[in-house]
């Protein structure tokens, strides 16, 4: 996906140089950045959950990893919680 965005000049130029430095493009460097910055928020985010929202969470990406065709009786399933 293509999209333009505006940058100052000044944030451009630092940008160029740090490029530079890491031998890396401009979009490679900013693509970098960005991913870097979701990561910080996203443990930003997490280490402010409460203990419940924390299970939540942990159930609901085992859930998405759960095979949705594979598909267990009532009696499997009282099996277990027995």
């Amino acid at each position: 996906m293509r999209k333009n965005i505006d940058i100052d000049e000044s944030v451009l130029t630092k940008v160029k140089i740090l490029s530079a430095f890491e031998d890396l493009s401009v979009k490679a460097l900013l693509e970098k950045a960005v991913s870097f910055y979701v990561e910080y928020k996203e443990n930003e985010r997490l280490k402010a959950l409460t203990n419940e929202e924390k299970e939540d969470l942990g159930l609901l990406l085992l859930m998405q990893q759960a095979d949705r065709n594979d598909i267990a009786t009532r009696e499997e399933v009282m099996n277990i919680l027995d």
